[in-house]
């Protein structure tokens, strides 16, 4: 009688494990920067409105590989990722190749092996931007990474920790430009990067092109003049089977497509990063804007 009793309840627990209430919210998740915070509010507002399903956030969830494995395992069912991160970071594959390329190939791979469906572009690439002071460019005549790496045997370079281990991240930008720093680059939060080579604690760092912070703070973008870096174009990474349960999200997801521009990204970042405004609200506003 004992052990059919312990067979009920285990048997309880697993239906518990997949009531429908589960099936019927949606969670969404995003790395742990800014620009991941509101692309995670758009997804998550655009589905609350379209669809009425629950929604519920997981928001800064670390950086790729966290991320990753969370939708991979189920424990989010969206989230926002870079076409070029996908291609390097989880797929494992050399950078390089055009934007509709690596977006077929990501496309293609991420159904094959993960059964993760890549949605439409948002619109922007938001690839690496390596950066310095305003003041360095234009003392020193500096416009591309070749011309930088001449003088970085004095400066001092940090980094975020992702990029430190990703095979697009530093490893493969230095041997690409010959960089070499007085010391090791420190690694530090992405949130810390640009203030610190402001403040003149830094000389290069890598951010991302879409940071609002930049035009801000003066510094300058140094072109990637040997296109060492792939596309980043940001997209929506959705499980296959929260699709198949609700289609209505892939209608919604598809609203979204090509509605951000890589200056309109720039300014949705500045509103959260520089004026300190509320991230739900400046999507709340950018939606009604976009007619959505």
């Amino acid at each position: 009688m004992i052990p059919r009793l312990f067979a009920i309840i285990a048997a309880l627990g697993l239906m518990l494990g997949c009531l429908p209430e589960r099936e019927n919210r949606i969670v969404i998740g995003s790395k742990n920067f800014t620009e991941q915070l509101i692309l995670g509010e758009l997804i998550a507002q655009h589905i609350e409105a379209k669809t009425h399903l629950p929604v519920e956030r997981r928001f800064y969830l670390a950086g790729t590989y966290i991320c990753h494995q969370a939708i991979v395992s189920g424990r989010i069912d969206i989230y926002p990722e870079y076409t070029g991160t996908a291609l390097t970071a989880i797929l494992k594959e050399k950078p390089g190749g055009a934007r509709q390329q690596v977006y077929d190939r990501v496309k293609a791979e991420y159904e094959k092996r993960f059964k993760l469906a890549v949605g439409r572009t948002f619109g922007f690439n938001d690839t690496f931007a390596i950066e310095i002071r305003g003041d360095d460019a234009r003392r020193l005549h500096l416009e591309t990474i070749s011309q930088a790496a001449a003088y970085a045997p004095r400066w001092r370079a940090g980094f975020g920790y992702e990029f430190m281990e990703r095979p697009d991240g530093f490893k493969g930008l230095a041997a690409a430009y010959g960089l070499h720093f007085a010391a090791p680059p420190r690694i530090m939060d992405l949130g810390l990067l640009t203030r610190a080579v402001k403040d003149k604690q830094l000389d290069l760092i890598a951010g991302n092109t879409t940071d609002g912070l930049i035009p801000a703070l003066d510094l300058v973008v140094l072109e990637d003049d040997r296109h060492y870096f792939p596309p980043y174009e940001a997209v929506p990474i959705v499980r296959e089977q929260v699709l198949a349960h609700h289609p209505e999200i892939r209608d919604a997801l598809q609203d979204l497509a090509g509605k951000i521009s890589d200056d309109q990204m720039r300014q949705l970042n500045f509103a959260v990063d520089g004026e300190h405004r509320d991230a739900k609200q400046v999507i709340s506003e950018f939606l009604k804007k976009k007619h959505l």
